[in-house]
């Protein structure tokens, strides 16, 4: 059992003062507020749990700068995800351990404690499957070790092209299965799994899934997380309308039982009885706002859908740019730049934005991912610790201390960071960060070459 005391940590959605917590086998132990630290505890001076990022392609970060050159007057996801295709082309299992394990440990020094992996490149890349089916997720589970961070993974089930069962593109070959080659390759992607590992099930999107197959899907998982795109792009919206007569968030609402378990990922493009039923549904809207500003897709309805009672958590998607404070961030100053208007996404009960946001993108990550909500007794010990030298939190209250991470500390501000009892980030690098990034550089040069 190892100890801690916190001048300060964030235990119950508020701050509580001079905190004594001891961890067993991973998990938090015990909880003492308001006591004195003993011999032999690690001190530190604040302390907040760990976020769940609910939707990462860690390959993608390997191609991070290399899609802001303008190719075509009307450059947009569409032309981006053409770009994407062809880096993908060249990628061996190797190069996708090597590039999602710098993801990850990103993620872990900027506060993000676990990572749904919305996997969905399988196959070789003639688009034969792997001997080992599930070759690709382990992958995914190498990176995962290699850095250390909790992995909801989400393999993807991908068959078209378009809506209502369009003959897929070249550049999805990698992606493809029919129901039973998924099947197995989500049995075999359960076998790359371990300790708290968790998996879940993810339809691509309605314009790669018909609705037969998601019925299916839903059989083959009857629990667990379920995630899809959905509405991310204007066009999306359209053509789904042209296919079904109903818009795809819409129609997912009507047709596919979506409930607490389902994370509906961007749902950009809303009208406001789509805002009240998602939120009245009890799903987690899943949003990506550093990718869906660098892709152009458009703003999520942010303010109205909290009103609604809506739930959500943060993703970091493209892995374009990997920072938590800064999605959450983004989001804010969406709404800001949308309405023209200030702290829009704070209420009465918490007026603060920073706090509000934390808080909310907590509890939504964590349903989400079923991962921990927050630092209790019996949750995984994923606990970020913050800084408290840094300038920006100079003269810091509990009731500004994270709106000070979360909009004015830039890089610095976390200190420590420890996935299930297992320290992973000291003086704000993560403690294998040169490995790591060793085998990162080797990995693009080759595929930049």
């Amino acid at each position: 059992m190892t100890a801690y005391w916190f001048e300060r940590a964030f235990i119950g959605d508020r701050w509580q003062a001079e905190v004594r917590l001891t961890v067993a086998e991973g998990r938090v132990a015990s909880i003492e507020t308001g006591v004195a630290a003993q011999r032999g505890d690690e001190r530190h001076q604040a302390a907040l749990p760990g976020l769940c990022n609910v939707h990462s392609h860690g390959f993608q970060r390997g191609m991070a700068g290399l899609s802001e050159r303008q190719s075509r007057a009307d450059d947009n996801f569409w032309s981006w995800r053409e770009i994407m295709y062809r880096f993908l082309d060249r990628l061996t299992p190797e190069d996708v351990a090597a590039i999602t394990a710098q993801a990850y440990a990103e993620m872990l020094e900027t506060g993000f404690t676990r990572v749904g992996e919305f996997h969905y490149l399988h196959h070789d890349p003639a688009g034969a499957p792997y001997a080992d089916r599930a070759e690709m997720a382990g992958a995914i589970a190498a990176a995962r070790a290699a850095s250390g961070i909790g992995l909801t993974l989400l393999p993807v089930f991908y068959a078209h092209g378009g809506f209502g069962g369009a003959p897929p593109a070249p550049g999805q070959r990698r992606f493809l299965s029919s129901i039973d080659e998924f099947a197995a390759l989500f049995d075999a992607a359960r076998g790359k799994l371990s300790g708290d590992d968790r998996i879940g099930i993810a339809p691509h999107s309605l314009r790669a899934v018909t609705p037969e197959e998601l019925a299916a899907l839903l059989v083959l998982s009857p629990t667990g997380p379920v995630h899809i795109h959905a509405a991310e792009q204007l066009k999306e919206v359209e053509d789904c309308a042209a296919w079904s007569g109903a818009r795809p968030v819409e129609w997912l609402l009507a047709n596919a039982g979506v409930d607490e378990r389902w994370c509906l990922v961007h749902a950009t493009h809303l009208t406001s009885p789509e805002i009240r039923a998602l939120a009245q549904s009890g799903a987690v809207a899943g949003l990506c706002p550093v990718t869906e500003a660098n892709l152009g897709d458009g703003i999520f309805p942010g303010a109205s859908y909290l009103a609604a009672g809506g739930h959500f958590g943060f993703g970091t998607d493209s892995n374009i740019l990997i920072d938590a404070a800064q999605e959450l961030r983004a989001l804010e100053y969406s709404q800001r730049l949308a309405h023209r208007a200030r702290a829009l996404l704070a209420d009465a009960d918490m007026p603060f934005v920073g706090m509000h946001l934390f808080v909310r993108a907590l509890h939504g990550g964590a349903q989400a991912l079923g991962g921990s909500g927050g630092l209790a007794i019996g949750e995984a010990a994923d606990m970020v610790s913050l800084d408290m030298d840094h300038p920006a939190f100079a003269g810091a209250d509990d009731a500004t201390l994270i709106d000070r991470w979360i909009f004015a500390a830039r890089a610095g501000a976390i200190d420590c960071v420890w996935r299930a009892g297992v320290k992973r980030v000291e003086a704000g690098r993560h403690l294998d960060a040169e490995a790591i990034a060793a085998s990162y550089r080797s990995c693009l040069a080759r595929l930049l070459a």
